[in-house]
C-alpha cells in the first residue's frame, strides 16, 4: 500500500508575530472577512483590473501619484470609516461594476491589507472570505502542498469571524483516501470553531465584536454581504505587489 501524502496546515489567528521572511516561499491564505478580503473579491468579481494593497496611507498617496488618475481609485478605511480624500471606503457595497470596472484600486485597511503586504514574498498568496470559499478550497486541493492560513484579526487581536472562516476552509477540504491533513493546534481550534459557530454566518457576524462595531457606525448592511457563502467564483492572488484574479498561468 502506498503511503498517504501528508499536507500540513497552520492557522495563525493574527499576523502580529509573523514577519516577511517567515512567510517567504510559503503558500498562504489571508482571511479578513470584515471586510478587506470580501471587498477585494467583490472588486475583482465586478471587473476591477487589479488591487494594489498597501500598509500605510502615505504609501497609498505616493503610489497613486505615479498612476493615471482617471483609471486609479484609492480605497480604504481607518477605524472602519473612509479615509478623507479617498474615492472609496472598505464596504463591498461601494465596489460596484459601474465604479470599479477596468480600474486599478490602491487599498489600505487597518488589518487586511497589512496582513497581505506582510506576505508579499510568499510562493502563493490567495485572499479568502466566505464569499469565495469554494474557489479557495478548489485551489488548495489542486495545489496539494502545505499551506498557512493567516487571519487578519482586528488590530492584532483575535476575531471569531476570521477563525470560523479558516475552520470552514479546513472542514471543506477534500478528504481523499490518498491525503492526510496534519493540523497544528490553531487549525484544530479553527475547525472546531466552525462547527460550533458556523451554522449561521449572519448571526455569528452580528454577534462578533467587529460586526457590532461596524453596525454601530452605519455599516450593518455589510454583514449580510460578507456572510454570503460562495456568492463569487473569483480567487484573488497576489502577484508581485498586485492582486489580480487568479488564472492557472499565474501559479
Amino acid at each position: 500500500m502506498q503511503p498517504k501524502k501528508q499536507i500540513h496546515i497552520e492557522v495563525h489567528f493574527t499576523p502580529d508575530h509573523l514577519d516577511e521572511m517567515q512567510l517567504k516561499d510559503k503558500n498562504i491564505v489571508v482571511i479578513d472577512v470584515l471586510r478587506a478580503c470580501t471587498t477585494i473579491t467583490t472588486a475583482l468579481e465586478h471587473g476591477a483590473k487589479e488591487i494594489i494593497p498597501v500598509s500605510t496611507i502615505e504609501n497609498a498617496v505616493k503610489i497613486s501619484g505615479n498612476l493615471f488618475g482617471d483609471v486609479t481609485l484609492r480605497g480604504g478605511e481607518r477605524n472602519g470609516k473612509m479615509i478623507e480624500g479617498f474615492n472609496l471606503g472598505n464596504s463591498p457595497l461601494e465596489y460596484s461594476e459601474e465604479v470599479v470596472k477596468g480600474k486599478s484600486i490602491i487599498l489600505i485597511t487597518t488589518n487586511g491589507s497589512v496582513a497581505i503586504v506582510r506576505g508579499k514574498h510568499a510562493k502563493h498568496l490567495i485572499v479568502a472570505a466566505f464569499v469565495n470559499i469554494s474557489a479557495v478550497v478548489r485551489f488548495l486541493n489542486e495545489l496539494g502542498s502545505d499551506f498557512m492560513i493567516i487571519c487578519a484579526g482586528k488590530e492584532n487581536h483575535f476575531c471569531i469571524e476570521d477563525a470560523v472562516c479558516a475552520g470552514r476552509i479546513i472542514n471543506k477540504l477534500g478528504r481523499s483516501g490518498s491525503t492526510e491533513f496534519i493540523l497544528d493546534d490553531g487549525a484544530v481550534a479553527a475547525a472546531a470553531l466552525d462547527k460550533s459557530f458556523g451554522k449561521s454566518i449572519v448571526r455569528m457576524l452580528k454577534s462578533s465584536e467587529h460586526g457590532k462595531y461596524l453596525a454601530s457606525i452605519g455599516f450593518g448592511s455589510d454583514l449580510a454581504v460578507c456572510a454570503q457563502v460562495d456568492a463569487m467564483e473569483t480567487l484573488p492572488m497576489l502577484s508581485g505587489n498586485v492582486i489580480r484574479t487568479w488564472k492557472k498561468s499565474m501559479s
